[in-house]
């Protein structure tokens, strides 16, 4: 695996600021993703009209494989198996369900924006997730 070029990381999180900030701006909405895609699959009945809940989801992969064209295709190596992505996975959807929202519209615009809420959010999911690399990696041994 080769290491992240700060560039490239700097570059990628302007763009993820510059992105949520204009749809904030131009309709009024926060770029949390996990809204986003419930809204997108009809999970959810509020939020942004679905069409635009739609091009959201579909442009973030898109976005991706653009960027990827032009510059190093990051190279992704998957360590875990199925089943455990999948119970990941899930663990992720059920949590960003009952926080609300996910790390990117918590931990970006609404830190951005001094949500209390999403203080206290963002700080429960580095907590959690610090707690958990630390089981995972010295009592489980994986």
């Amino acid at each position: 695996m080769q290491p992240l070029d700060p560039i490239i990381a700097i570059v990628g999180g302007l763009l993820i600021g510059t992105a949520a900030a204009l749809l904030l701006l131009m309709s009024g909405r926060i770029a949390g993703v996990s809204g986003m895609l419930a809204r997108a699959t009809g999970i959810a009945d509020s939020g942004p009209r679905r069409g635009q809940a739609v091009a959201f989801v579909v442009g973030l992969p898109l976005g991706a494989m653009l960027v990827s064209a032009f510059l190093r295709a990051p190279e992704i190596v998957v360590t875990s198996s199925i089943p455990l992505l999948l119970t990941a996975g899930l663990l992720v959807g059920f949590g960003t369900r009952l926080g609300n929202g996910c790390t990117s519209g918590h931990g970006v615009c609404g830190m951005a924006r001094l949500s209390p809420r999403s203080l206290a959010a963002t700080a429960t999911f580095m907590g959690a997730g610090f707690i958990l690399v630390g089981v995972m990696r010295h009592v489980v041994g994986g």
